[in-house]
């Protein structure tokens, strides 16, 4: 039917309609957000996702990633982050378990480290406090160079053991006890 009013009521009605709501602005949120990610092809499943990040300064900002890590990444020449790192880093900062899959060269390492660099908070001295565990020499290599400049200057000790015989000479002969 026809609904008829004032020109004064009308204009309160069009206040009224344009007032956000919290479901209304969470929408809209969750819009923006679909829309970076299908603009970065990052697909994900799950539910209570972080948001994507879309500059490595919102690492700082929004999880307090150590400002030296900042300065290793600014130093090694990341400006923005990739489209892995712009989901996963934030997934792992939140705890959450992550299962990715991207390119070869996509920034997968980066990924991974920053976080596990920021929830170590500090050095310890307290044994091996995280074990990355690479399916090749070639692998671990690289993951062992990017993890030595990502932690330059933080205090982390980074070592790569590929036998167990040489890490039993460098870390002393109970260390595959110990640890």
């Amino acid at each position: 039917g026809i609904k008829w009013m004032s020109s004064l009521e009308a204009k309160f009605e069009d206040a009224k309609d344009k007032k956000p709501t919290a479901e209304k602005l969470e929408r809209l949120r969750r819009e923006k957000v679909n829309r970076f990610r299908n603009k970065h092809k990052i697909s994900v499943q799950g539910t209570d996702l972080p948001d994507p990040v879309a500059t490595f300064d919102q690492l700082q900002k929004e999880y307090k990633v150590h400002p030296k890590i900042m300065e290793n990444i600014q130093a090694a020449g990341f400006r923005l982050p990739t489209p892995i790192q712009m989901q996963a880093i934030p997934v792992m900062l939140h705890g959450r378990e992550l299962l990715a899959s991207a390119p070869t060269g996509s920034g997968k390492t980066l990924a991974f480290c920053i976080p596990l660099l920021t929830h170590l908070k500090q050095p310890r001295n307290k044994g091996f406090r995280a074990l990355i565990i690479s399916p090749t020499r070639e692998l671990a290599s690289q993951t062992h160079r990017e993890l030595v400049k990502l932690a330059e200057g933080t205090g982390f000790r980074i070592h790569m053991i590929h036998k167990a015989a040489e890490a039993a000479k460098k870390f002393g002969p109970k260390s595959s006890k110990k640890f």
